[in-house]
């Protein structure tokens, strides 16, 4: 049954979002429905999985893309985001069409989304007790930022530009700024 509102329940968003042509984020009962992506921002996500797979191969890691939703549970609500990747390394992160446990987020930036990233979902993803890393990586310009988590549970950020390797720490895997861009600019 519908709130007054006319808000979804979780389980009805959930259903929606099986059979839905347009993938939807969820935040409180409200849909928003989820733009295209651009050519350099598919190589930049085709370029990370392509690297990590192998990588997380025999491990208890899985990686997944955009197609697979988060769910972030905060003190006020119930959100699902479909990040560009994530990875997940907890054996019980086992629900079919989301995860709750994630150690690493991956957005690529674009003009439409770059303020939500940055804001809402950062703040929000921050709340998932498992998540050690979350990278924002332009597709304009070489540079990215990355948002780690310490050993006391405050974040710090770190910003990474054309001649430096981001350090994946959560995966224990470095990559180049030519591995991320491969396709997208000439280094």
């Amino acid at each position: 049954m519908r709130s007054p509102l006319n808000l979804l329940s979780v389980e009805e968003y959930l259903k929606l979002e099986q059979d839905a042509e347009i993938r939807h984020e969820y935040l409180a009962g409200q849909l928003y429905a989820m733009a295209g992506a651009s050519e350099a921002h598919n190589l930049i996500v085709t370029n990370l999985i392509a690297i990590l797979r192998p990588h997380l191969r025999g491990s208890s890691c899985r990686a997944f893309v955009s197609d697979m939703k988060v769910k972030v549970k905060t003190q006020k609500a119930d959100i699902f985001y479909y990040p560009d990747l994530l990875v997940t390394c907890d054996p019980n992160d086992t629900k079919k069409y989301f995860k709750i446990n994630p150690n690493l987020i991956v957005e690529v930036l674009s003009e439409s989304t770059e303020t939500t990233d940055r804001r809402e979902k950062r703040i929000n993803y921050q709340t998932i007790e498992n998540l050690q890393e979350y990278v924002l990586i332009s597709q304009d310009e070489i540079k990215l930022e990355i948002y780690r988590k310490d050993n006391k549970g405050n974040w710090t950020v770190e910003t990474l530009g054309k001649y430096d390797n981001l350090a994946l720490d959560s995966v224990g895997l470095t990559l180049t700024m030519a591995d991320i861009y491969e396709d997208v600019f000439t280094l």
